[in-house]
């Protein structure tokens, strides 16, 4: 009896693996997602989760150029919908791509991306960075805008320029390396020049931050040189080595924005996102256990002097390498970075550009971004990441966007808050209460107090339980929904009769401190 009870139970088992193996195939980035979903912890209630939406080239935005306003207005619609369901809450917006502009209140012309000629303006007329801002807050989103600081053309198509392009204004402020123009930076003028472009945003627009990309001096080309002796004869005293002038001229322009910018609006984030090597341990002590170019020897930028004088509010490199990869580790290069933040925010510059790459066999693996994912949120001093770039996410490469959706971004964040820009929070809202309609459950509350700050509330955050939960506001999975404006009501239509509901709001300054909750309130449905 026993051998048969035997028999019984493995052939139970048998017919059960059969039928397992009998079901559909499942996209592989969904297995490995389930495979790793317990042993995730609880996603962080705070983490700054971007995307680059790059126009220059019209990598992302618009599809192509001269597409007819409303088209384009659609497609910045489509692309900042498809990011929010992926639970993307922070967007790096290319506004100035080649000394050029994707706004109207510009010293700069249009830029041909934007209408198919530079310095053709849209028509009808509309101001695109206007209308992302207000776009991306709309969906509890912020946006930084992202500006290249140095590149001055993108092609030799010198003929093709706008009168009013500064190359032709001002033509000694530039040397041609690479068939392109690029500013030189060893000149004062140019360097007072750039800060008042970037002021004309921080002054005219209700951005969140201001973004540089990794472009400083221009990336090595053999056979090529930078024709700055001139420069360097006339504005390098004090220094022997040209190469270390060139250092000094970048790192003046970071400091004049970083003052410039707190100076006319404190709140408005800085951040810069440098090439992922700052320099290898073989070229300095102080290097990553890596082999590879550099941004402080080969761009002469030196990003890491940047986080340590704090004149940036977070750093974001480009890591666009695999995880254990041989000259240089996503994850060694991370570790090295959460070792040099200085007390200033870090977030990763993410590959998605390369998921499914045909050279690289480590980014045809469905886990590997996964992966990285799991490891940055393993390290307290990094505090979220950005994707290169918007057109990656939304094609979905290897069901990237669909372990955004589905696992590691299925819970609304705020983003970090930054401290020593303003640690004061909002008093909390005030007459909260909670009514069922035939709409669902309204709830209404009242703008609190000016904190101590006098700053006005920027936002609120609605919080839903269960009646017999525990209210936990570090959880985000009851993150019912954020708001980046001053109404003070919200309809929840996702309810049930019969059922108990338990809601909480607080405050959100512009900063995204958060103030202490309302009373809580229940709405019992009949």
């Amino acid at each position: 009896m026993r051998i048969y009870r035997l028999l019984i139970f493995f052939l139970l088992i048998f017919t059960v693996c059969l039928k397992a193996r009998a079901q559909p195939v499942q996209n592989v980035d969904s297995i490995v997602n389930a495979k790793n979903a317990d042993n995730d912890t609880t996603p962080p209630k705070r983490e700054f989760r971007g995307v680059w939406i790059a126009t220059v080239e019209n990598i992302d935005w618009p599809s192509k150029p001269g597409l007819p306003v409303s088209e384009q207005k659609q497609e910045m619609i489509d692309r900042l919908n498809a990011h929010q369901r992926q639970g993307i809450n922070e967007i790096m917006f290319q506004i100035r791509p080649a000394a050029d502009a994707f706004y109207a209140k510009s010293r700069e012309p249009w830029s041909k991306w934007l209408t198919g000629k530079q310095g053709k303006a849209p028509d009808p007329a509309y101001d695109p960075l206007e209308f992302a801002i207000n776009e991306a807050h709309k969906r509890g989103m912020e946006l930084h805008a992202w500006f290249n600081p140095y590149r001055a053309t993108n092609d030799g198509k010198f003929s093709l320029l706008a009168p009013s392009h500064i190359t032709r204004i001002k033509p000694e402020w530039f040397f041609t390396y690479g068939g392109i123009k690029l500013f030189n930076p060893g000149i004062p003028e140019v360097r007072d020049y750039i800060v008042k472009v970037f002021l004309d945003v921080v002054d005219n627009y209700d951005i969140d931050g201001v973004h540089l990309d990794d472009y400083f001096y221009p990336y090595q080309i053999d056979g090529q040189h930078i024709d700055d002796a001139q420069a360097f004869a006339t504005y390098g005293a004090g220094y022997q080595d040209i190469k270390d002038w060139r250092r000094h001229n970048v790192d003046t322009l970071i400091e004049m924005l970083s003052d410039s910018i707190q100076s006319h609006k404190p709140r408005v984030k800085f951040g810069i996102s440098p090439f992922g090597i700052w320099a290898n341990a073989r070229q300095n002590p102080d290097g990553s256990a890596t082999h590879g170019g550099s941004s402080y020897y080969e761009l002469f930028a030196d990003s890491r002097k940047w986080v340590k004088e704090g004149w940036v509010d977070y750093i974001n490199p480009q890591l666009y390498w695999p995880m254990d990869d041989r000259n240089a580790a996503f994850n060694t290069l991370l570790d090295w970075w959460s070792n040099n933040t200085y007390g200033r925010h870090l977030y990763i510059g993410m590959a998605a550009y390369r998921i499914n790459e045909r050279k690289v066999n480590k980014f045809k693996n469905p886990g590997q971004m996964p992966d990285q994912i799991r490891y940055l949120r393993k390290n307290p001093r990094v505090q979220g990441s950005v994707y290169f770039s918007s057109k990656s996410l939304i094609n979905n490469p290897l069901g990237i966007a669909d372990s955004l959706r589905q696992n590691y971004y299925k819970y609304p964040a705020l983003p970090p808050v930054m401290l020593w820009l303003d640690s004061v929070a909002p008093k909390p809202p005030v007459n909260f209460n909670a009514t069922q309609t035939p709409r669902g459950v309204e709830l209404k509350w009242t703008t609190p107090e000016l904190a101590q700050d006098k700053e006005p509330v920027y936002g609120y955050v609605v919080y839903k339980f269960d009646g017999n939960e525990k209210v936990n506001l570090n959880d985000p999975r009851h993150i019912l929904h954020i708001q980046y404006n001053s109404n003070t009501y919200f309809i929840d239509n996702d309810v049930k009769r019969g059922k108990t509901y338990l809601y909480v709001v607080t405050a959100l300054d512009r900063l995204k401190n958060e103030s202490e909750p309302s009373p809580t309130v229940a709405a019992v449905l009949k």
